[in-house]
């Protein structure tokens, strides 16, 4: 085979697999312990927003000074996020902590749609060949 030919083979199938991939994209939502009601509705809508376009949202609560302190309120405010967008999110990661922020990473639920099988059309069985009957005999005279 020749080289040339080859390489471009080679090329060819490197396109064509870089055409099928996906990049996966994160976007990220950042709340505060003091996040009020409103803006927290508003901040999930986004989040849901996200979920239909097919990415990654990765979840931050910021602690500032001593709000560090609160961890439990971090865990509450993620653990509300997780159980308002439940049904279009899975949890990829729980929350955890790292330095003076606590994140969570939520990924979209995909819903295979099954395409409905086309139901085969009934065929009767086919109805037996008659037996040929014999023409009658002309009579003669």
């Amino acid at each position: 085979m020749d080289y040339g030919k080859y390489k471009f083979m080679e090329a060819k199938r490197e396109h064509a697999a870089r055409a099928k991939q996906k990049n996966i994209v994160v976007k990220e939502v950042k709340f505060r312990p003091k996040t009020d009601d409103h803006d927290f509705d508003f901040k999930v809508k986004h989040i849901l927003r996200f979920l239909e376009d097919e990415d990654k949202v990765k979840v931050v609560v910021m602690f500032r000074g001593r709000e560090v302190v609160h961890r439990d309120i971090g865990y509450r405010i993620i653990e509300e996020v997780i159980q308002r967008v439940g049904d279009k999110a899975i949890v990829e990661k729980g929350a955890g902590i790292d330095g003076r922020d606590m994140h969570a990473i939520l990924a979209p639920r995909i819903v295979e749609v099954a395409k409905p099988k086309k139901p085969k059309p009934a065929t009767a069985p086919a109805p037996a060949p008659k037996a040929p009957t014999p023409a009658p005999e002309s009579q003669t005279p």
